[in-house]
């Protein structure tokens, strides 16, 4: 349970508005030494979102992440959090939290997911394996629409598992030009978005910059050796 004073709660008890920007009276994010080096512990007991002030565009950004032990959601769910970025427009638009945006999936056994927050859009080299519904990241298939209300829904699967077990630390990069990324997990691209764009008024806008929000999704989860450079090219 959290309890936030202050804050109105309807009569069954939720609250009916968010904690706020700027504040974060649950301490739900941290510096703290784990490991022996630095690093961000983020709680996961309130969806929120750690984020850069400024605007990043034709960059290759790395850290590394490790779950904790405690969890804010039912025993048999995955563990979860996420990396997005391209970020842009108000908070709260994606899922009433977060900035739109892309986001790659930080979360067990989904580490380098495609996910579209909110009202973005993008194109994948996907198809459907036998036997599953989703579609899959595919480098020999066509490209395939991926958004709200397109052809391959809001999210494509990675097409590698490459998730260290718990309590070992996790390399995830991204590398971002132009309106191309590239999710990279533990040195193994699993997937490459392609075509990143909003729709303004029905007209597509490219999404190529943003800020970068590392998640709170009720999940206890640790962030260090984050780093970010400027490259021109996808290697």
């Amino acid at each position: 349970s959290v309890d936030v004073p202050g804050l109105e709660k309807d009569t069954a008890g939720n609250y009916v508005e968010p904690i706020g920007f700027n504040k974060d009276p649950l301490k739900i994010f941290q510096v703290v030494t784990e490991d022996g080096e630095a690093a961000v512990k983020v709680s996961g007991q309130v969806n929120g979102s750690l984020a850069t002030q400024a605007e990043f565009e034709n960059y290759h950004f790395r850290m590394q992440v490790k779950w904790g032990e405690k969890k804010w959601v039912p025993e048999n769910q995955n563990r979860n959090s996420g990396l997005l970025y391209h970020g842009t427009g108000d908070y709260g638009v994606g899922l009433g939290v977060w900035k739109q945006s892309h986001e790659c999936q930080v979360m067990e056994t989904m580490f380098g997911d495609s996910y579209r927050m909110g009202d973005t859009y993008c194109s994948i080299q996907a198809s459907v394996p036998e036997g599953e519904k989703r579609y899959v990241y595919d480098p020999n298939a066509e490209l395939v629409e991926f958004g709200q209300d397109k052809q391959g829904g809001k999210i494509c699967s990675k097409n590698v598992t490459n998730e260290k077990p718990r309590g070992e630390w996790n390399t995830v990069e991204i590398i971002c030009v132009g309106t191309k990324s590239v999710h990279i997990i533990n040195g193994v691209v699993n997937m490459i978005n392609e075509d990143s764009h909003l729709l303004v008024n029905g007209q597509k806008k490219p999404l190529s910059k943003g800020n970068i929000q590392l998640q709170s999704e009720g999940s206890e989860v640790f962030f260090r050796k984050m780093e970010i450079r400027s490259v021109d090219e996808i290697p």
